[in-house]
């Protein structure tokens, strides 16, 4: 079974754990993406019926993202590398997780998880514009991730190009 199709298996056995009426308030939610209060109100009823579905974890980070709110998608992004690092028996702070913490090189869905909820994570710091923090969580997810299987590298190019004026091209 490839990459993708783990990962589909990974998240359907989640999306199988959700209560209808927690995917209930996720599809009324998106049905009022127009209207913020009205779809943050269902997807704090989602957030309410099910904490740590990563499901309902994924569908609060997206609303926010492509709301432009990217503060509070940093806060769902580090809530979702707090949730999986206690599924995966990892320490609960993102710096402090280590290669020997778990084989992050396998095609285990949950690790390649927590990888794409640091590589997020890692993004969103430098978008706003949190450089420092966003170099650290960087260095982590290249140092988790050597074989670059989640894309991290494309953070370290940005981040290297930062310096640069247009002219060093």
């Amino acid at each position: 079974m490839d990459n993708e199709a783990l990962e589909n298996v990974w998240f359907a056995n989640r999306y199988r754990d959700l209560s209808p009426v927690a995917e209930e308030q996720l599809r009324l939610a998106s049905h009022a993406y127009a209207d913020s209060v009205k779809a943050e109100m269902h997807l704090a009823l989602a957030k309410a019926i099910a904490p740590n579905n990563p499901v309902v974890r994924i569908g609060e980070y997206r609303y926010y993202f492509y709301k432009g709110r990217l503060p509070e998608a940093l806060k769902v992004a580090e809530a979702c590398l707090v949730s999986v690092a206690e599924e995966l028996d990892l320490p609960s702070q993102w710096q402090e997780v280590m290669p020997h913490h778990a084989n992050f090189s396998d095609d285990e869905p949950a690790h390649r998880f927590y990888l794409f909820c640091l590589k997020a994570y890692a993004y969103l710091l430098l978008r706003l514009d949190q450089i420092e923090a966003g170099w650290a969580a960087t260095d982590k997810l290249l140092l988790l991730d050597p074989a670059n299987k989640v894309g991290g590298m494309v953070l370290l190019d940005v981040l290297l190009r930062m310096d640069m004026d247009d002219y060093d091209d």
